[in-house]
């Protein structure tokens, strides 16, 4: 069963583009998150996904070999429109997974907690979610630390955007500041040819002028 589609949905996936992650190398500080999770949460897999317009593309991952899934058949894609923490104990129990082929298949996925990762202006760009091959739950304490790790989460794409942002404006003004310089340069040429002409065409009229009074 897919998920629904966000209201805001269109939206949601220009905020996502903008922050230029996706399809992008491994970075370590997301691995020691993702890390972090699965050993907190005491699951073999973790995954930090974000939700494309047709896919779920992981950023980091932990115990799965896949580097994305379809978008209709992902969990992330379903946490996404909740509130909080979307949590399936079993998902061969749930309507919406049971006949998942991430349930189904090879990955044998039955256990799954996703917290949403939620920009500053609201928009759920995808999950900090720990999975598991067998039936389980989380103890309170550890969904509180998947919420504060997916902050978390969060917290280093806006920090990776406002870089790359800053580097760009650097960028920017150098650019400016080299136009600039080019267009002082013009302008001090045109003022030396200005000067050389009319120290060419002031003789000419003294001359005319002189005659001009014979």
């Amino acid at each position: 069963m897919s998920a629904p589609v966000p209201p805001n949905e269109t939206k949601r996936l220009k905020v996502l583009w903008q922050y230029e992650v996706l399809d992008t190398v491994p970075e370590e500080v997301f691995d020691d998150l993702t890390d972090l999770a699965a050993h907190i949460c005491e699951t073999p897999i973790a995954l930090i996904s974000l939700v494309d317009e047709d896919r779920q593309w992981f950023k980091s991952r932990l115990g799965l070999s896949l580097s994305e899934t379809s978008r209709d058949i992902s969990f992330c894609a379903h946490a996404i429109t909740t509130d909080g923490l979307l949590i399936v104990p079993d998902a061969t129990k749930d309507k919406r997974f049971k006949d998942n082929p991430l349930v189904t298949g090879g990955q044998k996925i039955r256990f799954y907690a996703g917290a949403p990762l939620i920009t500053p202006d609201g928009h759920a760009l995808g999950t900090l979610c720990v999975l598991d091959k067998k039936p389980r739950a989380l103890r309170l304490e550890q969904q509180q630390a998947l919420r504060v790790l997916a902050h978390h989460v969060m917290t280093q794409l806006e920090l990776r955007r406002h870089a790359r942002e800053l580097a760009q404006a650097r960028a920017n003004g150098h650019q400016i500041k080299a136009e600039l310089a080019r267009a002082r340069a013009e302008i001090t040429r045109l003022r030396r040819e200005l000067d050389q002409f009319k120290r060419i065409v002031r003789p000419a009229k003294v001359k005319r002028a002189k005659r001009a009074r014979r």
